[in-house]
């Protein structure tokens, strides 16, 4: 049933770009300036992880969508397929990471996964 909400939309290409609103402090390194593991993990009580499409909004209006964002990081959706997810677009604007585990379900998966979002995404836009 979910399934059918999500077909207006074609899947997003190998190359798209989707961005990440990193929205804790914790959520960065200080010293390296890398995105951590702790960005990409599902809450429970989400579809999958949201990210928003670079195609239709940049960096700063990314950012500009929430009340305190500390960065934006980029991924590439091929990226995250490599690695067994995907993503679904379900808005204009919009689409979710899907396939994560919740940590409460499989936590060595999840951390798995995680720390392989974080390695292939990168920051693209911070506040000064």
């Amino acid at each position: 049933m979910a399934k059918s909400s999500m077909s207006q939309f074609e899947p997003l290409r190998f190359d798209a770009v989707v961005y990440r609103a990193l929205l804790r402090k914790q959520w960065i390194d200080e010293d390296t300036n890398r995105v951590k593991a702790d960005a990409y993990f599902l809450r429970a009580s989400e579809p999958g992880l949201s990210v928003n499409l670079a195609s239709v909004c940049s960096p700063e209006q990314c950012a500009g969508l929430f009340r305190k964002c500390y960065g934006i990081a980029s991924l590439e959706v091929g990226r995250i397929r490599e690695i067994g997810l995907d993503v679904e677009q379900d808005l204009v604007n919009h689409a979710n990471i899907v396939g994560l585990p919740d940590r409460e379900d499989n936590l060595a998966l999840a951390e798995r996964l995680a720390g392989l979002l974080a390695k292939r995404s990168h920051i693209v836009w911070q506040p000064r």
